[in-house]
């Protein structure tokens, strides 16, 4: 069989000038679909774009690429190799089936950790063609005269393994910690700053001289195998020492890293297409984490390298002191609320873990038609992901117009009648602006404490944030502690409304 196929078009192969208008136009579908995620009002155009840019680029592949068999004739070819299109054909109809399958039975709070997990399939692919790119350069036409592989495709290949594994390991950790079976807490390794340092260095070094090297054979495949490990080893290094609290940037660079991961292979695969698209996910990923980075009072730098700075005393959420609080019922929350003229609804990852958003809004409906203000919310780290709230709330039919962005709406709690927080914890957590030891410390957040009231929903007064330290606003004189799941905490308060 001629594995020319996987090349997805030869570093040296003539250009076909309708391949590169159609991948052309797949990018520029990229861009559109970009655009069109940046606000939710467009978002679902946006998935389109992205969709029908994808589908042109596959289709385009598969057209332009199709496996031939050889013939016995010098530079003829007997047919089309039925057995591998059915092998490819076979693989995309069971990664759409997987596809399919996961995206109806995954729930909204699964979604992080199904992102993150995604990530590191798309590291993995990468790490997989640059290593079979390894083992059969020809196939790739990424040989120079001599029979070598060029060095400009050494360099591709060693940069695409290393961030694809790096990718590939950190989104495993990001996975396990999203989804509970691993601390969220930072694990902070003794001399981790060396250690990360001294293996990204190590891996730098180690591209270079397999760039530089030209002989072949066990020498070049150690190397190749070394830089492999080394990064599987940084990926897992670098995401093990960040804590909850910067989870969702950390979901957000991974996607940068998958991005570069998959240029990397585009270039040495010669596919427009590949290169288009990782230079846009990778940006695009990059750009995001250094907006919530400034959004969290952090150091894109500090983030990215790995907790770089964080205190080794940070939060613990271990068992603490039990101090004094107020608990309410569900029909002191609905009279308090009928009362209000302005009410601010702070949403959080517990809303999503009881799928809380519809009847959120319901009774957001309910205080509307009696005359009631009511505003979201959303802090850029809610949730365990870049706009996780925002998209549950969408899930909810409420209106774009009504939900606002931390910076936004700050400055409104101080003429509010009530915060209702409801399963938020470390974005509004005042040790961010008053522990110089929190882990916490730095990141802005929301000013509950100048509501005149606040209704905090919370399971029970027995956890803590997924930073892991305690919360004043609990205990403040204005607080009044509703502990029940959020749903149907807030399906009673619907219920004494009426």
């Amino acid at each position: 069989m001629n594995l020319s196929f996987f090349a997805a078009g030869a570093a040296h192969a003539p250009v076909n000038p309708w391949v590169a208008l159609a991948y052309l136009v797949s990018g520029i579908f990229f861009i559109l679909a970009l655009r069109g995620l940046s606000s939710p009002s467009t978002s679902r155009t946006g998935n389109r774009f992205g969709m029908a840019g994808m589908l042109l680029a596959v289709a385009t592949t598969l057209a332009t690429h199709v496996p031939m068999i050889e013939g016995d004739m010098q530079n003829s070819y007997a047919g089309p190799d039925f057995v591998l299109i059915g092998l490819v054909v076979g693989a995309i109809a069971l990664g759409a089936v997987i596809g399919v399958t996961t995206a109806r039975k995954i729930a909204m709070t699964s979604m992080p950790e199904l992102v993150a997990a995604f990530h590191s399939l798309v590291g993995m692919a990468a790490v997989l063609v640059g290593l079979a790119a390894w083992l059969n350069p020809s196939a790739f036409g990424i040989l120079d005269a001599e029979g070598q592989i060029l060095v400009a495709s050494r360099v591709e290949l060693g940069l695409g393994i290393a961030i694809g594994a790096i990718t590939f390991s950190g989104s495993v950790i990001a996975f396990l910690k999203l989804s509970g079976k691993m601390s969220g807490s930072p694990i902070l390794l003794p001399m981790r700053h060396v250690i990360n340092l001294g293996t990204l260095l190590a891996i730098i070094g180690l591209v270079v001289a397999y760039a530089m090297s030209g002989a072949g054979g066990a020498g070049e495949g150690l190397l190749v195998v070394w830089i492999t490990l080394a990064a599987f080893i940084i990926g897992f290094l670098l995401i093990i020492p960040i804590g909850g609290a910067d989870m969702p940037v950390v979901v957000s660079m991974l996607n940068s890293y998958s991005g570069w991961a998959a240029a990397a292979m585009g270039f040495t695969l010669g596919n427009t297409a590949m290169i288009i698209t990782g230079a846009l996910v990778g940006s695009s990923g990059a750009i995001l984490s250094y907006i919530m980075c400034r959004a969290m009072n952090r150091s894109f730098l500090s983030v990215i390298a790995g907790g770089f700075g964080a205190d080794d005393s940070g939060g613990s959420g271990e068992a603490r002191e039990q101090r004094p609080y107020k608990q309410g019922s569900a029909a002191d929350a609905a009279y308090m609320l009928e009362q209000a003229e302005k009410v601010i609804i702070i949403p959080g990852y517990g809303m999503a873990v009881a799928q809380a958003q519809h009847a959120l809004r319901e009774m957001a409906d309910l205080l509307e038609e009696k005359g009631v203000e009511v505003k979201y919310a959303i802090h850029p780290v809610a949730g365990r992901m870049p706009g996780h709230m925002n998209v549950l709330l969408a899930e909810a039919s409420v209106e774009y117009d009504k939900v606002f962005e931390l910076e936004d709406i700050n400055s409104e709690f101080a003429q509010c009648d009530v915060a209702f927080i409801i399963g938020a914890n470390d974005v509004v957590n005042p040790a961010a602006k008053t522990d110089k030891s929190s882990p916490i410390y730095g990141m802005p957040v929301f000013d509950v404490d100048k509501a005149k009231q606040v209704f905090f929903i919370k399971r029970s007064m027995g956890g803590v944030g997924y930073a892991g330290v305690d919360n004043d606003v609990f205990y403040m004189d204005q607080t009044m502690m509703l502990l029940s799941d959020a749903k149907k905490m807030v399906e009673e308060i619907v219920k004494a409304i009426d």
